[in-house]
């Protein structure tokens, strides 16, 4: 019987783990770690967050980002590279999670007071409480108007890892937030002929918090929270979780939209200077013709590409995330497929808890960025801790290792208590939470 178990090793996973173990809590923590990253980061992506909103959390602070880059050769340039953030994940794992079960979690499922998890090999394990933290890999979200192309010619942007495969290759990418633009600038500067279409009338680059920060950093602090999300004064009402929850749904509603609605950095206009720019239209009809796809848009006009890529985001829906057996879903309170949370970040299942972006339509935009692992983390460890007593174990805690058997492991010294995910679609009306 294992007292938490945590499926997912991103960020949030990872975070939560840390702050549990600081308290005495001895998670079994499943999944590859960084895997999203690693996996679905396109080479040559950057990071959007600032630096100082790209620390994974972890009690003390003694894993933030600025140790882990301490340590390096040298200095990382500005902004991050996508790559090294998935470096600095897998660093922060080695430190705080060491034992780490790198298989993945196929089901979970509620019977009686307890949980049984079965991993992809076929072992089952028990557990009283099960954190998830699997992240957005199920929740690609792909327009009813492509379905008829087939995977390889319509790509969603998390699938385009190599931009230079579509090197010679005309491309059509669909969308007008970060990823697309991102994607647009990536692909041209890999040799692919890019036209990006949205319906969006203008692309909005987030240049004035970045003028601000290179003009005048006490400004920048002032307008800006260190979480880096929103626009400037909405950024520190999302950064507080607390105060977003206490606000009038309407309002919540408001400042959610502005906080990740689509835009781009910066740093990206000159890169897509080149870059066909299609805006105001959109794609009505996409059907399969030789050698790619005939996109006809809503002015009547068409374009035959070899390839589309889908920026469009994702959608969060519990309902979909396959690895939670059909009863407990259906134990799960649900708005617009977001689970409905109380504090500790529990569902309406006792024992089950979401984090990550899962969390977003209860405690807010901020939870879909690795920023938002500080608040989560602290919460969801404060609210365990103080319900299970009789968890608590000391250091050499006795643990299953990936194979079933019972080792001996030493817990990881954390020190005291202190301190690209992409963006989801918006989650539509709210309600009032409980």
């Amino acid at each position: 019987m294992e007292d938490i178990a945590i499926v997912g090793a991103g960020p949030y996973g990872l975070s939560v783990a840390a702050h549990l173990r600081a308290r005495g809590l001895m998670p079994y923590v499943f999944g590859q770690p960084m895997n999203f990253w690693q996996q679905q980061m396109p080479r040559g992506m950057l990071v959007r967050s600032a630096w100082e909103a790209t620390s994974i959390s972890d009690p003390g602070g003694q894993l933030s980002l600025d140790v882990y880059e301490a340590e390096q050769p040298q200095a990382f340039p500005r902004p991050l590279p996508g790559e090294e953030l998935a470096r600095y994940g897998l660093w922060f794992q080695a430190k705080a999670v060491p034992d780490l079960d790198t298989r993945l979690v196929a089901s979970v499922e509620k019977r009686g007071d307890h949980f049984w998890l079965e991993t992809d090999d076929g072992e089952q394990l028990c557990a009283r409480r099960v954190v998830i933290a699997t992240g957005l890999r199920s929740f690609a979200y792909r327009p009813a108007q492509f379905d008829k192309l087939e995977s390889g010619v319509a790509i969603h942007s998390m699938e385009i890892t190599e931009p230079g495969r579509l090197a010679g290759r005309s491309v059509a990418v669909i969308g007008a937030g970060q990823s697309a633009v991102e994607s647009a600038a990536l692909l041209h500067e890999a040799g692919a002929e890019v036209e990006l279409i949205a319906r969006a009338q203008v692309i909005r680059w987030l240049t004035r918090g970045e003028r601000i920060r290179r003009i005048d950093p006490v400004l920048r602090r002032i307008l800006y929270a260190p979480t880096d999300v929103g626009p400037a004064g909405v950024s520190w009402i999302v950064a507080t979780p607390r105060l977003f929850r206490r606000l009038p749904i309407r309002t919540q509603e408001r400042f959610a939209y502005r906080s990740i609605r689509p835009a781009a950095t910066g740093w990206l206009v000159p890169r897509t200077a080149a870059v066909r720019m299609t805006l105001g239209r959109e794609v009505r009809e996409a059907r399969p013709e030789k050698g790619g796809a005939r996109l006809t848009l809503d002015d009547g006009s068409t374009r035959h590409v070899e390839h589309v890529v889908l920026a469009t985001g994702y959608t969060i829906d519990v309902s979909n995330e396959r690895i939670i057996g059909e009863s407990a879903r259906r134990q799960v309170r649900l708005h617009a497929g977001y689970p409905v949370l109380k504090e500790g970040f529990e569902s309406s299942l006792p024992g089950l808890h979401f984090v990550g972006a899962f969390s977003a339509w209860s405690f807010g935009p901020v939870m879909r960025f690795v920023a938002g692992t500080k608040f989560t983390a602290r919460a969801l460890a404060l609210h365990v801790s103080t319900r299970s007593p009789s968890s608590i174990s000391p250091p050499d805690h006795r643990r299953r290792n990936r194979r079933g058997s019972l080792t001996r492991r030493q817990l990881p010294e954390l020190g005291s208590f202190g301190e690209l995910q992409p963006s989801a679609t918006d989650p539509g009306p709210r309600e009032q939470q409980p």
